[in-house]
């Protein structure tokens, strides 16, 4: 069962990013027309959003669902999909490549499979609960790096909208590693995680749907996820760490005061 999950999960997202990528190369109005960008992006979200929908309701009409774009769906409570149509509508609508698809499905409170598809990059990240996690079916694992001050960390401020915090975050942080990026894409970052290439990526006020996929992905790849105080992941908006496990304490001293 879980194994054909996966696969219409997979089959999903790559439906959804071939969408996506119709309009990232052809709609000349999102293209050409930056003062009105932002609007054609978000009736992509809207789009692809209802897509997803419809295949899974086809599928799996018992299912629950939690988008960012339509809110929650409510039907069997043991199972339910948490989707991202669009992540990163601003790198989307600015003709950047770093969006992606993202999905996961929760089984009685466990997330179980997940899967972020960046069709512009042409990368593919998926996992499934105990037997890893992936990069175009290939197995990818967290950095062995173990020093903050050689360590790549990744930072968004998620749906933080206080930048004095978010000031005196990075202030903490910067000064004690090699360097701090921001990709525009939770989902992006947290699989770069996954895959080794940074050590870590800390965010505020994230919505479960940007992150829900990438907290299997590292976890899988042989990370860690907590929030600022040490404590598991969970499917609420709230402050998060993803890393390869070896900063993850080091990190957490930064933070837990800010």
């Amino acid at each position: 069962m879980k194994n054909g999950i996966q696969e219409f999960m997979t089959q999903v997202a790559q439906k959804a990013g071939s969408t996506l990528m119709d309009a990232f190369q052809f709609d000349q109005e999102l293209i050409t027309a930056r003062s009105t960008a932002k609007e054609a992006a978000t009736e992509y979200d809207k789009q692809v959003d209802q897509l997803i929908i419809e295949e899974i309701r086809k599928t799996y009409p018992h299912h629950s669902l939690l988008t960012e774009e339509s809110g929650y769906h409510a039907a069997d409570p043991d199972w339910l999909w948490i989707i991202d149509s669009l992540d990163g509508t601003g790198n989307f609508a600015s003709h950047n490549p770093f969006f992606a698809v993202c999905l996961a499905l929760v089984y009685q409170g466990e997330l179980t499979c997940g899967v972020i598809y960046a069709p512009a990059l042409n990368e593919f990240y998926s996992a499934e609960k105990g037997k890893g996690s992936y990069l175009n079916q290939k197995r990818i694992h967290v950095s062995t790096r173990g020093a903050l001050k050689e360590s790549y960390l990744f930072y968004c401020e998620g749906g933080d909208t206080n930048r004095q915090r978010t000031g005196t975050i990075l202030h903490a942080v910067y000064p004690t590693v090699t360097d701090i990026r921001k990709l525009g894409s939770a989902g992006l970052e947290t699989a770069w995680v996954a895959t080794g290439r940074g050590e870590a990526y800390f965010t505020t006020t994230i919505e479960p749907w940007d992150v829900a996929p990438g907290v299997l992905l590292v976890t899988e790849a042989g990370g860690q996820v907590t929030d600022f105080t040490g404590m598991p992941w969970r499917q609420k908006r709230g402050d998060f760490v993803f890393s390869n496990g070896r900063v993850h304490s080091g990190l957490l001293e930064l933070l837990q005061t800010k």
